[in-house]
């Protein structure tokens, strides 16, 4: 659907001319839909589409180091222009979509391994782990905060033990690990596909860690292929594997449980088998 500027966009656009980011007036402008908390829009000059992304400085700020740091990744957008007021964002447009069924989500990672996460670079940790818009002072505390947050979430949906041994399990997380810039939100629900292979990755929101986070966090994103075998295949690409590599599986699988109580239900049944077959690797080793 073609909309109608309003005129704080009118403005943006002009200033987008006048910084010559575009050439012209678009000829097609059209809001998009699945920004969560962005206003996204699509932006066609002459044969060139780009997305127009307005949000808060402490989220765009983020997203545009990201874009920055990994601008020679294929699969990532183009960042083309950040707003001195960091409100907004211009990057290039990805075509493709965002289902991913029939898809093998084996194929799918070792691609998302190799076209983004052994591209990662390491970052500074002076200024904190996690959330780069509210760091944590270690690895492993960004890890508590967000296990204690799921934990409220999930609730008796699992035993009290299960709770404890997820606490307990991201205590061995090594505290000396390495830090990398992330994509933070590496899920399948960000992932653009053509002809069912990934071809885009969109929408970071940026986590100073360890880039077997970014993989689990692929890995539990989505309840289908949950399984040993599928994650060994994808681990296996991966140059930076973490030691406990399976312990963050399940943490990562805790804390997938803990949006699916929340925002997908229909989906819980699945991770709740998923967790039970884990908790079987992760003891078995």
């Amino acid at each position: 659907m073609i909309i109608k500027m309003d005129i704080p966009i009118k403005k943006i656009i002009s200033e987008l001319i006048k910084q010559n980011v575009i050439s012209a007036e678009p000829s097609i402008f059209k809001k998009l839909s699945g920004g969560t908390v962005s206003e996204l829009y699509l932006l066609k000059v002459n044969d060139s589409e780009y997305v127009l992304k307005l949000n808060d400085p402490e989220v765009t700020g983020p997203e545009s180091l990201f874009l920055n740091t990994y601008k020679e990744a294929g699969m990532l957008p183009k960042l083309l222009y950040v707003a001195p007021s960091n409100t907004y964002i211009v990057y290039s447009f990805i075509s493709g979509s965002t289902d991913y069924n029939g898809s093998s989500k084996k194929e799918v990672l070792k691609e998302l391994v190799e076209g983004l996460l052994n591209q990662y670079v390491k970052f500074p940790s002076e200024s904190g782990w996690g959330w780069v818009d509210s760091p944590s002072a270690s690895w492993q505390d960004f890890l508590r905060n967000e296990v204690s947050y799921a934990q409220k979430s999930i609730g008796s949906s699992i035993r009290p033990a299960d709770h404890q041994l997820v606490a307990d399990l991201v205590e061995k997380i090594d505290p000396n690990a390495k830090a990398y810039l992330l994509h933070g939100d590496c899920g399948f629900h960000n992932f653009i596909f053509d002809d069912q292979h990934l071809v885009g990755i969109i929408d970071p929101a940026p986590v100073i860690g360890a880039p077997g986070y970014d993989l689990v966090y692929a890995f539990c994103s989505t309840p289908n292929d949950l399984t040993k075998e599928t994650f060994d295949y994808a681990i296996h690409w991966l140059k930076e594997r973490p030691v406990e590599i399976y312990e963050l599986v399940v943490i990562g699988l805790y804390l997938r449980i803990a949006l699916c109580s929340k925002h997908h239900p229909a989906d819980l049944p699945h991770y709740m088998r998923a967790w039970t077959e884990w908790l079987v690797i992760l003891k078995n080793g």
